[in-house]
């Protein structure tokens, strides 16, 4: 009981808080209905009042001009075997493949790079016990094998077996799912080098230590040297905007019985209290697509869900634009994008534009449709974004930058080419920008400071220590070129993909020392609307100065995802969403801040100290 009571007084404290708040909001909880919202559509191929199966919406993609059939969505038809990938008859062709200049930045300027050979050379794992010493593990094969590009899918079915990597090996690895990847990236990647040891480390990491970040040249990186002094301060308005930061969608239009997502961004603007005006604009931070077996996914089954959770988002959460990025869950098959030009970049044409059309040599009916053709036009579409940034998220692997007319720049960037899952990462690891998007991002940044514009970055995997997705050499550039523009022009960056409530602090100089004065900009990570085990559902708000575009409150809305079990076997409630706590009332009672300052990295620097002077659970904890 003293728990509860110690919840509810929390609960009435954030509540207070955020009636306190310049800004009006809604109600405090709100129960969502329990039947499917059948108003949303108008057709479906089954009925959507049944609570025995998912509704099936007839859904048109304006896009690709297509009705997307009723097996598509199914439950009953889930597939035992997925689409097979076109790179499956791609390990054929790695004994001539022959590889040109991977682009070195957006306009394909040249690069060096390693070509694959004529066979795999595959070195087993070993556990090394001293620097430069390694012996094979009890587990490793005898010797080096050198392998037929045919057989690699079996020899990486053998090795999971064998490191118990996985519980379905032969559906992981086999030859219509990860193997012909794999066999491609050790047919291309320095296997003998420092690509090598990333692909054990990261796959086998029991046998591996982390090897040593290669050194980062910024020679000639920046054009000009970061402003000493800082041009002045931008000064606030006092008029403050709503922004909604929603994340990992996650819509699953295969499961047999669902509460729908739909439904919870019908409440959103009730709880907000945006429903007559909307909000100034949203973020949506990646992974729209579900967490399902790669056997049960396909290429039409992503862009359905593209098509259905922006069509979703536009007529649920009313005016202001969405500033969408793509999730590493948001490509067939996820996860998978090759940045490097010629034959791997061919097996991405339904997904990546090619960007050096010189290298490409296929004819134009071979190509399929483009996912990030089908994104972009999707944005634009909605009236999200210009043409003429449409055209750049084509082109840049659905990265853009979009300059408002209000003195923001909000800049997206696909964090796929800093995902530690993407096995195409593995191929010329040592160079940190292979694909260019942080030499676009440096650009568009340095533009920003030249002409005084703040700038929001936003993506989905968060850079830096999150638990295990960021690649280190794209990390530590990503660091400096934050470093090189905060706080001046970097207001704040946002990411996804954790599924929790956090935060992280940029600091001066790599970090070495951490104090208020060094403290440079903050990266907000959003909660889902579709949890992980053990999370609740959420989303959040931010309060955001309309001349600094610095936040100045955030207000967070959770669901207990504990008691959905309860609401089974009846229609007439749904999950229930309560406003858990503001950010500025939870965190920085004890901290001498005035009223109206930004929750900026200075700010949450104290609110650090704060916690470790006093490690006891307070109201938001």
């Amino acid at each position: 009981m003293t728990r509860v009571r110690r919840l509810l007084v929390c609960a009435v404290v954030a509540w207070q808080a955020c009636v306190a708040s310049s800004l009006s909001y809604g109600p405090p909880s709100y129960t969502l209905p329990g039947a499917f919202p059948t108003s949303l559509y108008s057709s479906y191929y089954n009925d959507p009042t049944a609570t025995s199966a998912q509704p099936q919406p007839v859904v048109s993609d304006r896009v690709l001009h297509k009705i997307y059939p009723p097996e598509l969505t199914n439950p009953n038809n889930l597939p035992k075997v997925g689409h097979v990938p076109f790179w499956v008859s791609m390990i054929r062709k790695i004994r001539t493949l022959s590889l040109p200049p991977p682009p070195a930045n957006i306009s394909c300027k040249s690069q060096k790079h390693r070509s694959g050979g004529s066979a795999i050379t595959i070195t087993p794992p070993s556990r090394t016990t001293r620097a430069g010493a390694a012996k094979p593990s009890s587990k490793s094969l005898s010797s080096s094998r050198s392998l037929r590009p045919e057989q690699g899918p079996a020899f990486f079915v053998f090795l999971c077996q064998q490191y118990s990597l996985s519980s379905a090996c032969q559906t992981t690895y086999g030859a219509t799912s990860y193997g012909p990847v794999l066999t491609q990236v050790l047919a291309n990647a320095d296997v003998q080098g420092y690509d090598g040891q990333m692909i054990c480390q990261n796959f086998i990491a029991s046998s591996c230590p982390l090897p040593s970040t290669p050194p980062l040249n910024l020679t000639g990186w920046f054009s000009r040297p970061k402003p000493d002094p800082l041009p002045p301060a931008k000064q606030p308005s006092g008029q403050r905007l709503k922004v909604l930061h929603v994340s990992d969608f996650h819509l699953d239009p295969l499961i047999r019985h669902t509460r729908s997502q739909a439904a919870i961004l019908q409440a959103i603007p009730v709880l907000t209290g945006t429903a007559d005006t909307g909000f100034a604009w949203t973020l949506f931070t990646g992974d729209l697509v579900a967490h399902d077996p790669g056997n049960q996914m396909s290429r039409d089954l992503v862009m359905y869900t593209e098509t259905v959770v922006y069509d979703l988002l536009k007529r649920t959460l009313g005016s202001g634009p969405v500033y969408a990025t793509l999730g590493n869950h948001d490509s067939y098959t996820m996860m998978l994008l090759s940045s490097l030009g010629g034959a791997l970049a061919k097996q991405f044409s339904w997904s990546v534009f090619p960007v050096c059309l010189s290298f490409i040599k296929w004819k134009i009916e071979n190509i399929r449709y483009r996912n990030y053709d089908h994104v972009a036009s999707l944005w634009k579409l909605e009236r999200w974004l210009p043409q003429s940034v449409v055209a750049q998220a084509r082109t840049h692997y659905a990265a853009y930058s979009v300059q408002r007319t209000d003195g923001l720049r909000v800049i997206s960037l696909n964090t796929d080419l800093w995902y530690r899952g993407n096995y195409f990462n593995y191929i010329n690891l040592s160079i940190p920008d292979t694909s260019g998007m942080l030499r676009f991002l440096t650009d568009e940044l340095q533009d920003a400071e030249d002409v005084g514009d703040r700038v929001w970055i936003i993506g989905h995997v968060p850079t830096g220590w999150d638990g295990s997705n960021p690649l280190e050499a794209p990390s530590n550039l990503f660091y400096q070129i934050v470093d090189r523009f905060s706080p001046h022009v970097i207001a704040n960056i946002f990411f996804g993909h954790d599924h929790e409530d956090q935060f992280s602090i940029f600091y001066a100089n790599n970090g070495t020392e951490q104090n208020a004065q060094t403290a440079l900009t903050t990266s907000w990570l959003g909660p889902s609307i579709t949890p992980l085990r053990n999370l609740n559902s959420g989303f959040r708000v931010y309060e955001v100065d309309s001349a600094t575009f610095d936040v100045v409150d955030a207000h967070t809305w959770r669901s207990d995802v504990n008691s959905f079990p309860g609401l089974d076997g009846q229609t007439e409630f749904g999950p229930s969403y309560v406003y858990e706590y503001s950010t500025r009332a939870a965190y920085g009672t004890n901290i001498n801040w005035d009223a109206n300052a930004p929750l900026n990295a200075t700010w949450w620097h104290l609110v650090t100290e704060e916690m470790e002077k006093n490690i006891e659970p307070r109201c938001g904890a």
